[in-house]
């Protein structure tokens, strides 16, 4: 049976984008994260984060830099939620592979890894990118961090994504 998920872009929604975040000391949870990560959990969804760390190719930090950056995120959400994000899938690439967004290598991974249910599925993202490819596979809602682009679900808030996402709309309704 496919499985719904709740991909996650990290810089800019998991965490406040200043720019290469690659240290503990830079790292900022954004505010509304935890409760957002309680309310998929609760529902049923994997927790996946999909992102673009294209500061690996560029030199300004390593991908072991970025692992342990990460196991600090994980061991920090786990010590306040008793879990954490399922997976995280990054890209450490700049251009010319099939895993940096907007293309989909990584929502193919996870595919692989977790046999993903895209229609039932959720992104959140605060760049095209992240919504080109959640277009792409075929992700039924998606939620941009913006107030710019009208084509998505703009949310300022990470709150927001929570109360979207128990609006169903006419179909769901009928259904």
């Amino acid at each position: 049976m496919k499985r719904k998920a709740v991909f996650f872009d990290r810089d800019g929604v998991v965490n406040i984008d200043k720019g290469y975040v690659y240290s503990q000391n830079e790292f900022e949870f954004n505010s509304g994260i935890f409760d957002l990560l309680a309310f998929y959990k609760s529902k049923g969804y994997l927790l996946l984060i999909v992102t673009n760390q294209s500061g690996i190719a560029r030199g300004y930090y390593s991908i072991d830099d970025f692992l342990k950056l990460t196991e600090f995120m994980q061991e920090s959400i786990k010590s306040k939620l008793g879990f954490a994000f399922d997976k995280v899938y990054f890209c450490p690439h700049l251009e010319g592979c099939n895993c940096r967004k907007p293309k989909v290598g990584m929502f193919e991974e996870a595919d692989m890894d977790f046999g993903i249910d895209f229609e039932n599925s959720i992104m959140i993202g605060d760049k095209d990118t992240d919504m080109q490819a959640a277009q792409k596979m075929g992700i039924g809602k998606k939620f941009y961090l913006s107030l710019k682009k009208p084509e998505f679900k703009e949310i300022d808030n990470l709150k927001w994504a929570i109360a979207l996402s128990q609006i169903k709309t006419f179909e769901e309704k009928e259904n």
